[in-house]
């Protein structure tokens, strides 16, 4: 994936994450929670992937 569509599922699975979250929560689901929390921590990381990406493609265009 690039840098923007990196970032732009990595931003989806944050909101999805944190929904999962809050209905866990509301429900007293654990679990919901649980995997809330994984997939708003996996938003997480590919944010930062297209973030660095996005920091590689500069460095090497200025080269």
């Amino acid at each position: 994936m690039g840098s923007t569509s990196d970032k732009i599922s990595g931003k989806a699975n944050e909101v999805a994450g944190k929904a999962k979250q809050a209905v866990g929560k509301a429900a007293g689901d654990g679990e919901m929670r649980a995997k809330g929390m994984v997939q708003e921590a996996k938003g997480r990381a590919q944010v930062a992937s297209g973030k660095v990406k996005e920091k590689i493609k500069g460095a090497v265009d200025r080269t």
